[in-house]
Formats: C-alpha cells, sequence, structure tokens
C-alpha cells in the first residue's frame, strides 16, 4: 500500500501541489508561534545596566496571594503571583546591611529616574534608539561599569556626566552647558566629564550621571534605593554572595538574583512581555491550527475530488472501504511529513521576523532574545501529520464507502443527494458559532474577549464550509435571473455552478474565511479605539490641553497656568496600574481641585464632589467585578507595591477612555517611576480666557511642553491607538495571508482540474472567449457570496464583541478598509481563477482530450 501511495504522489504531483502548500505554510506559522510561546515561558533577559554587578539585590516587583485549601486533615498552600507596573523601591538601609556581609567588596547603591537632555532651540533630546532617558548617581557607575573617558566625575549638584553615545549625538564636552529635564523644573548643569561602559556598547541606554545628592532629590525617593548591586571579594563566587544576601534580608521583601535572572529585575516591562509573547502565540498558533485544519480539509477534499474517477475503479475492481482509505491516508502523511518538515525549518526565518517587528513596536524589549527548542519543530511536523491525516480521511470517507456496482457512475457525475452527516455537522456548528456569540457579548475584557472573537469567526466558518453545497444551492437560485442576461458565459456559468456545487463550495470557503478574518482583525481595533475616543472626547471638558514630548509636564506648568488670569481650573493626570488582588486595572491620578470643570467621566452613581487623596473612583466595569458601590472600601495595591484602603466615591461610565480606576495626583505621584503629569487639562473662562498663544507664554520655555486643542488631541490619540494595534496587524496578518495562499491555491487547483471541460466546450463551439467569460462570471460568483458570507460572519462577530467591549451594538467600520479587504479579496479570485484558466486553455482541444483519455 506505501509503495502505491508514493507511486500515485509521483504520478499525480499537480493534484497533491495544492495540500502540500496548504501544510508547509500551516507548519510555519505554527513553528514561529511555537518559538515566540517558548520565548515567552523560557527566554531570557540580557541585561545592560548592571552587567559589571554579577549580583543584584531589588524588591519583589510581584503581588502575592496565598489561599489555603483544606480537604480532611490536609492543609494545601497556593501561592499565585502577578508583577507590578512601576518599582518597589528599597529602604537606604539595606546597602548598609549588604556591605557589611563577607565577601562583599562593595555594595553599589541604585538610583534610577527619567532624565533628558534638552537642545539648544529648546527640544528634548530622546534617549538611543528613540528609547527612554534615565539618570543616575554616579556611585552607581560601577554597575555596568562606566568608566570615564574624558573629564572628572560631577562633584556639585549643577554637574553631570554624560554617556560617549549622547556626547556624540549633541557635540557636548567637559565645560558645556546643558540644560536637563527631569522629574523636577528643567536645570542648567555642567558636564564634567564623558562616560562609556568598558564593554563597548553595551548599556545601550541614554545615561546622565549625577552627585549623589542630586539623584535623590531628583528621584523623589528620600531614604530609598532602587537596587544594590554586590561585587564580591576575589575568589567568592556569585551564588554564593546571593545566598548570603538572601539570607541577612529574609523577611523584608527583598529579591536576590544572579546571571540571566538580573534582565528582568531591570527591565521591568521583561514579565508584561512574557505574557504578551505567550498570549500572541498561543492566540496565533491556536487560530492558525484552526485555520489550517479547515482549509486543508477543503483542498484534500478538492484532490479527492479530483481523483474520483481513479478511486471508483479501485472500488470496482474489489478494493475494499478499508484499503482506500488507507491508501489515501498513506498519501496524506506522506505529504503531510514532508510539507511539515520543510514548514518548520521555513517558521525559523519567520519566527525571527516576527520578533524583529513586534521590538520595532517596542511590544516587547530587545534583550529579551529569541529562544528556540525543539518543540516548535516537532509540533509543527506533528501538526501537520494530524492534520493530513485527519483532513484526508474526513474527505474520503463517503468515497471509500461507495458499493462497486456504483463506483463508475459515482465517478462520472457528482452526486447531488442530501449528505445528512455533514448537514448535521454543519448545523451544529452553526449553533456552536451562535454560541460563542452569546458567550462574547458579555465578555468585557479585551484579554477574554479576543480569542473568542478569532475562534468564532473560525468555528462559523467551519459551518459555511459544511453547509457549502446547501448555501451555493440557495445562491444560484437566487443569482440564476440576472445571470441569464449572459446568454452563453452566464448559462454555462450556472450549469457547471449548479453541476458541481462541491467545487463551488471549496471554493467559497477560503474567500469566506478570509474576508470574514480580515474584516474582523481590522474592526475589532477600530471598534475599541473609536469608543474610547468617543468616551474621551465626551469626558474631557477642558478648552486645551497640555502634553510633553519629554518625560512629562512637570508641576511648575500647572503652578504657572494657575496663576494666569482667566484660568478656571487645571487638571493634573498621571498614568498608572493599580491590582485588586491579582487582577490588573489601567488607573489614573487627578488633581482634584476643579475637577468638575475638566472632567465628566459619566458618573452613574455616587458623586465627585470632595474627592481627595483617600477616594477612588471606579468604572462600571471594575466596580461590577469587584462588587463595589459608592461608600465602600477598596484595598488595592499601587504600581510600586504600596497597599492602599480607599473610598469608593463615585462610578462612572467612561471606563474605555478613561481607565478603570481613577484616584488623587498626590497619591498617585508617590507611588510612580516617573511622577511628572502626562497631560494637563486647562479650562478658561468662558469668552474671556486666554487662548493658545497667552498658555505658551505663562509656560515659557518649559521643554518639550505644548498646547493643543481638543481636536489635535484626539488625533494624537488616534496616533497612538494606531500604534497600538499595529503589533495585532502583524500577528493576525500571518494567518490573513495565509488564508489569501490557501484561496489561490484553492481556485487555482479547481480550474486546472477542468481542462478536459474546456476541451469539450470547445469541441461542441464554444469559443475560447466565451469559455473565458463563463469563468469570470464563476469568480464573481465566488467574489459574490464570499463577500455575502464573510461580511456577515464578521458582522455578527464584531456585533457582539461590541456589545461587550463598549455596551453599543455598532461596531467601528473603516469604510475604505473595508472595501479594501473586499477588493483584495476579489483580485485574489479574479488572478486565481483566470490565469490558471489561459493556461488551460493553450493547448488543441483534441490532443487535450486525447491525453486525458
Amino acid at each position: 500500500m506505501l509503495r502505491y501511495a508514493l507511486q500515485t504522489l509521483r504520478a499525480r504531483k499537480g493534484g497533491f501541489t495544492g495540500a502540500f502548500l496548504a501544510l508547509l505554510c500551516a507548519a510555519a506559522l505554527i513553528t514561529a508561534c511555537g518559538i515566540l510561546l517558548e520565548t515567552g515561558l523560557r527566554g531570557t533577559i540580557g541585561t545592560e545596566r548592571y552587567a559589571g554587578s554579577p549580583v543584584i539585590v531589588a524588591g519583589d516587583q510581584n503581588v502575592h496571594q496565598v489561599t489555603v485549601e483544606r480537604k480532611g486533615d490536609k492543609t494545601k498552600r497556593k501561592e499565585k503571583t502577578k508583577p507590578l507596573g512601576e518599582r518597589v523601591w528599597l529602604p537606604a538601609g539595606t546597602v548598609t546591611t549588604l556591605a557589611a556581609l563577607p565577601g562583599v567588596r562593595a555594595a553599589v547603591p541604585e538610583i534610577t529616574f527619567p532624565a533628558y537632555a534638552v537642545g539648544p532651540s529648546g527640544q528634548v533630546v530622546p534617549g538611543v534608539d528613540g528609547k527612554a532617558s534615565y539618570g543616575h548617581a554616579w556611585s552607581s557607575a560601577p554597575l555596568t561599569p562606566f568608566t570615564l573617558v574624558e573629564g572628572a566625575a560631577p562633584a556639585s549638584a549643577d554637574e553631570v556626566v554624560v554617556d560617549r553615545e549622547l556626547a556624540a549625538r549633541t557635540g557636548l564636552k567637559p565645560g558645556a552647558a546643558l540644560t536637563v529635564q527631569s522629574t523636577d523644573a528643567p536645570r542648567t548643569y555642567r558636564v564634567t566629564g564623558i562616560a562609556a561602559p568598558s564593554g563597548g556598547d553595551l548599556g545601550q541606554q541614554t545615561s546622565l550621571f549625577f552627585t549623589d545628592a542630586e539623584a535623590d532629590r531628583l528621584s523623589r525617593r528620600p531614604g530609598h534605593v532602587m537596587a544594590v548591586g554586590l561585587l564580591p571579594e576575589p575568589g567568592v563566587s556569585a551564588p554564593e554572595l546571593a545566598a548570603r544576601a538572601a539570607k541577612a534580608l529574609d523577611g523584608t521583601g527583598a529579591q536576590v538574583v544572579t546571571g540571566g535572572d538580573r534582565g528582568p529585575v531591570e527591565f521591568l516591562d521583561a514579565a508584561k512581555a512574557r505574557i504578551k509573547l505567550v498570549s500572541l502565540g498561543g492566540a496565533i498558533g491556536g487560530t492558525s491550527l484552526l485555520v489550517a485544519i479547515l482549509v486543508v480539509v477543503g483542498t484534500f477534499a478538492l484532490t479527492i475530488q479530483q481523483r474520483h474517477r481513479e478511486l471508483a475503479l479501485l472500488r470496482a475492481i474489489a478494493a475494499t472501504p478499508r484499503q482506500v482509505r488507507r491508501l489515501i491516508g498513506r498519501e496524506a502523511l506522506i505529504v503531510g511529513a514532508l510539507a511539515g518538515v520543510l514548514g518548520s525549518v521555513a517558521g525559523l526565518p519567520l519566527a525571527h521576523w516576527l520578533h524583529g517587528e513586534f521590538v520595532d513596536f517596542k511590544a516587547i524589549p530587545e534583550t529579551l532574545e529569541p529562544t528556540v527548542g525543539v518543540f516548535p519543530f516537532f509540533a509543527a511536523v506533528g501538526a501537520a501529520l494530524l492534520g493530513a491525516w485527519a483532513a484526508a480521511r474526513i474527505s474520503a470517507r463517503r468515497t471509500s464507502r461507495i458499493r462497486p456496482a456504483e463506483a463508475l457512475s459515482e465517478a462520472a457525475l457528482e452526486q447531488h443527494g442530501v449528505a445528512w452527516g455533514r448537514l448535521g455537522a454543519g448545523i451544529a456548528f452553526l449553533i456552536g458559532g451562535a454560541v460563542l456569540l452569546v458567550v462574547l457579548s458579555t465578555l468585557r475584557s479585551e484579554p477574554a474577549a479576543t480569542p473568542v472573537t478569532f475562534l468564532s469567526v473560525v468555528v462559523l466558518a467551519v459551518a459555511v464550509s459544511l453547509l457549502g453545497p446547501l448555501i451555493a444551492r440557495i445562491a444560484l437560485a437566487v443569482l440564476g435571473i440576472p445571470l441569464k442576461v449572459s446568454r452563453v458565459g452566464g448559462h454555462l456559468a450556472t450549469a457547471n455552478a449548479r453541476a458541481h456545487t462541491k467545487r463551488l463550495s471549496a471554493a467559497i470557503t477560503p474567500l469566506t474565511l478570509l474576508i470574514g478574518m480580515a474584516c474582523t482583525v481590522f474592526f475589532v481595533q477600530t471598534t475599541m479605539g473609536a469608543a474610547a475616543t468617543a468616551q474621551a472626547r465626551a469626558g474631557n471638558k477642558a478648552d486645551w490641553v497640555v502634553g510633553s514630548a519629554g518625560p512629562g509636564v512637570p508641576a511648575q506648568a500647572g503652578e504657572r497656568l494657575r496663576r494666569l488670569p482667566g484660568v478656571s481650573a487645571v487638571t493634573e493626570i498621571v498614568r498608572t496600574s493599580v491590582r485588586v488582588g491579582l487582577e490588573k486595572y489601567p488607573a489614573q491620578g487627578v488633581s482634584t481641585d476643579g475637577l468638575a470643570l475638566t472632567w465628566d467621566p459619566a458618573v452613574t452613581a455616587g458623586s465627585l464632589d470632595g474627592f481627595g487623596p483617600r477616594s477612588v473612583a471606579l468604572s462600571e466595569l471594575a466596580a461590577d467585578a469587584l462588587g463595589k458601590k459608592p461608600g465602600d472600601e477598596l484595598r488595592l495595591t499601587l504600581g510600586d507595591g504600596t497597599g492602599a484602603a480607599l473610598t469608593v466615591a463615585a462610578v462612572y461610565e467612561r471606563g474605555l477612555g478613561f481607565g478603570d480606576v481613577t484616584m488623587a495626583h498626590s497619591l498617585v505621584s508617590r507611588h510612580v517611576d516617573n511622577p511628572l503629569a502626562s497631560s494637563l487639562l486647562v479650562k478658561t473662562r468662558d469668552g474671556a480666557g486666554p487662548g493658545r498663544a497667552e498658555l505658551r507664554t505663562a509656560l515659557g520655555a518649559l521643554p518639550g511642553v505644548a498646547v493643543l486643542d481638543r481636536d489635535e488631541v484626539e488625533d494624537l490619540q488616534a496616533e497612538v491607538q494606531r500604534s497600538n494595534a499595529e503589533v495585532n496587524y502583524v500577528a493576525m496578518g500571518l494567518i490573513i495571508a495565509f488564508t489569501a495562499i490557501a484561496v489561490v491555491n484553492t481556485l487555482a487547483m479547481s480550474v486546472f482540474d477542468r481542462t478536459r471541460e474546456f476541451a469539450l466546450l470547445q469541441l461542441i463551439g464554444t469559443t475560447r472567449r466565451q469559455v473565458r467569460g463563463m469563468l469570470r462570471i464563476e469568480a464573481a460568483l465566488v467574489v459574490l457570496i464570499s463577500t455575502v458570507l464573510g461580511s456577515g460572519i464578521a458582522f455578527a462577530v464584531l456585533t457582539a464583541f461590541s456589545i461587550g467591549m463598549t455596551g453599543s451594538a455598532s461596531p467601528s467600520v473603516d469604510v475604505g478598509m473595508y472595501l479594501g479587504t473586499l477588493g483584495f479579496g476579489g483580485l485574489l479570485a479574479a488572478l486565481a481563477t483566470l490565469i490558471p484558466g489561459r493556461l488551460a486553455l493553450k493547448g488543441r482541444p483534441a490532443d487535450v482530450i486525447g491525453s486525458r483519455a
């Protein structure tokens, strides 16, 4: 049987090419997703800032939840942890404790805070490659280590040392004056030296070094350090020193790390990046697998349909159903093995490309290097084998069960009886899709809704695939009348479609999936963005918004604007995140004086009157999830791990626009890495307030600060939303590209298989032009039916998503993007039909008939 399967593959290479390409693309996608997932689970974060210190002591960056379960006499203790969004600082006394340990040559305290150089024209100079720029105490230079290459160390509060990369970009030399925008008002320092990491370009973070006292002032955390680096005495190993430090700090909550564990301590977004990679890898991989199975089943069904005569002859010469299934199964396994191996190899560069794109979008740190193990390759090959075998068995089920006496008549013409098993399965998947839509309409968090969204699209596409012949007959009954306008082409296209509804269904399914998936990917983002923008627009009562191109808007800006005649209120906003238990919520801190004049979150319960440092306001989503109402106490963990017990003052509707938790600016700013406001809302007196020019004059020479009106703010928010959506577009775009390949693959296979049919049409008097006209009409039929089905699936899914996430049954659809998607699908269908059609019509009809006889 294996030998016969190999002979069949050699003899019918073209027939199996489509299945091979579909499986190869699927294996490549699964490999790439597996590598991303493995990187998220096991990938190491390289250290830059702490490269010269083998042992790092830092605060515990996790919030912990301990549960105790009792079963009979046994007690089981479970502990769960989740990462915090801000830096947890240590008491300065930790340095003294660690310095006294045996084997410690030096305990180097680390203080880090945002600090940006300001150019001569007042522009904020970004960090290297557009990244953040940081300030440190000069005493922490050994952590990398940084050493002076020019000049001297800072000795007074108005002196600074800059790194070599920044000096090269800005032309700074020792003795030059440099304005620095940090956590306070901008201040001018004298550059006393230029430093460089001893490891070359290691530590490619823009760094400015101040005296210890000045760094302590700018950090806004007096009496605390961010981390401590331990330098061992000669002969003392890092693990040994780490063990001593851990014992000395037992019970303090500090964590001691060495080796590859130093990177996550340095880069706080490492934990978030790992979760994102695991989430993206799992979502793309799972969706890819489901799409691959759907596509491969359709491709194999078409391949087996093309071989119907051959398989029927085997049944006629006494081949048993089991033998036919075994033959087809072995053929599928051979194709799956070859496609799986080649696809898994092709997935390696694809994974590196994806990783690079995510780094460029700043979704993950560039120090998180891809981790490649054997599991993704084995998973890809296994998925290809399993998908091929399952697809072949499903597709060959009816063919293998026909009776020998019926075999030749079955081979001659497609049967049109109702396949009750297929119909029942289609209805079951349709009901399953409806259930998923109901579930989706109840989900109100994006991490929970996203996988259900794309699963719904795939399940409904499976229903279309199974119900395809029935859908095709209904569509032809509706479209048959207008097709009569084109006498020859329309008649031939209608007759062919009615005689081969399974073939038409096989062509419709991948294009329906392409349109449905693409529209869902695109318009999930626009729906969320439009809802958030609308809520932010409705809730922003300010006339002007002050923003910053640097680390933030300094407090002096708010003070100056409040003193300006005609200004009614100024509200400072600082962004962060908090955890209630283990659940994370986006949060903001707002200055409370005059808050009602600048901000309207659409309060539905309680009031913002008297909102103060011990108050908290919750979105309806957060309030429902936490079971809180005005007057209740809410215990939460601030971004830096500090616990707080606040009183719920109000519940508001516009959570998408302003976050789920709102607290006082005076509270939040003390517990974030960057205490500067992200923006200021400025309300002026109607008809008598200052304009943009007066506000700019009042702000003076504050670097990077801009005054924006409401339209400019909305444009900026839209740009940020587009930037955030790019990661999802790239990730899900791979599945769309795979589906596009499947569209071309399926349609081309279908057309090439009809070479003999085209020759027969020509022999009975049909011209090549008329045959091409028939193909054009058939392609238009496929596009039209697929557009209706794909758009219907996408609209149903997006409506359910919008109900759950925004409370509105009106998803936001970009008409231009929608028409572009349809145009892309139509172009694919036209090219995949007309180009193979022209090639199939090249030979002489008599020769073609003779070669197939």
